[in-house]
């Protein structure tokens, strides 16, 4: 089931002072801070990722998946009644999450696959 739109925007409009951006994705939502996935939202609940540090802001709230095969996150919906707390979750998060990897430019393979191409003909005459 897909989230509520009302949801997410109740959701970023809480997260405002941390500068989360929300890009959708399978249906559902992912939410970006520092360029790292922080959470997710799934069928209008918020799904914090895990970190240690993170673990032990947020204290004893409920661990869950965000989708089926998924590994567990913090369950944070009931946080977002409270900013201050749910921005400070989430600046502690991204904080303690590695380093987004940089992603391959798919053209440069195609460049490169094509002067292989062009190599291999000059090498064959």
């Amino acid at each position: 089931m897909a989230s509520d739109k009302s949801f997410v925007q109740f959701a970023l409009d809480q997260l405002k002072p941390v500068s989360v951006t929300c890009k959708p994705m399978f249906g559902e939502y992912a939410l970006y801070k520092d360029n790292k996935v922080v959470a997710l939202i799934c069928d209008s609940q918020l799904f914090v990722k895990q970190t240690e540090a993170g673990k032990i802001f947020a204290g004893s709230i409920p661990e869950a998946p965000a989708y089926p095969g998924a590994k567990p996150s913090l369950l944070a919906t009931e946080g977002l009644e409270d900013p201050e707390w749910i921005c400070e979750l989430i600046r502690i998060t991204a904080k303690n999450l590695p380093a987004a990897r940089p992603r391959k430019k798919t053209g440069a393979k195609k460049k490169e696959s094509r002067a292989n191409v062009a190599a291999k003909k000059k090498r064959s005459k």
